[in-house]
């Protein structure tokens, strides 16, 4: 069965093509802050573009302009970002089977492999719905991160430090909306917990 991308009609609009934008807009909207911290650290505008179009994954992005903010060559830069990008490979594995892209779709599907396309997909019951969730959630955050990477690079200066607008809160609160539904028995809500007080007690102790 071919994959393709689902018609965004309202009238077709499934749970996984709701959630998918959700997701989106949640973490299209984080772009600005990698546009404008992108520019802070002294790249340009296309430069900043550039990443969000061809390397695509926003926790390689921001640790390849946090090495060239921190004085590191591009080498460097590269090696870290392609050290985070290491896990699109391993959800590539799991989404090939999952929603079975053809042809040139292999591709766009390669490129739009990242952690809200594959988690809106692994969220879904059915294999219809998993695609669905994977299309409407990779194709989304795509255009959305690169219009809002856009914004940022171009405002700049003019939003001062775009972490005091809190976007990043938006991105944590779209995986946990995520996370939510699989939350009904007693061990993944303990992990759950687990997880968020470790996170907690981390934060102090860590660098911003």
């Amino acid at each position: 069965m071919e994959s393709s991308p689902p018609t965004l009609r309202p009238s077709t609009w499934t749970p996984a093509i709701r959630m998918g934008l959700s997701i989106a807009v949640a973490t299209g909207l984080y772009g600005i802050s990698f546009g404008a911290l992108a520019v802070a650290a002294g790249l340009t505008v296309w430069q900043a573009m550039a990443l969000s179009l061809l390397m695509f994954t926003g926790g390689s992005q921001f640790a390849f302009i946090g090495v060239i903010a921190g004085g590191g060559g591009g080498s460097a830069a590269l090696g870290a970002a392609a050290l985070l990008g290491v896990r699109n490979a391993v959800y590539g594995m799991q989404l090939n089977a999952m929603i079975a892209p053809t042809g040139w779709r292999k591709a766009v599907a390669a490129q739009l492999t990242i952690d809200e396309s594959a988690a809106t997909a692994a969220g879904q019951q059915s294999a219809v719905e998993q695609r669905r969730g994977f299309w409407t959630a990779g194709v989304g955050v795509f255009v959305l991160w690169n219009l809002f990477t856009l914004v940022g690079a171009l405002l700049g200066d003019a939003l001062g430090d775009p972490r005091r607008w809190g976007l990043d809160g938006a991105a944590v609160a779209a995986f946990l909306a995520l996370l939510w539904p699989r939350l009904q028995q007693r061990e993944p809500v303990a992990l759950a917990v687990l997880c968020g007080v470790a996170t907690a007690l981390a934060v102090p102790l860590l660098p911003p």
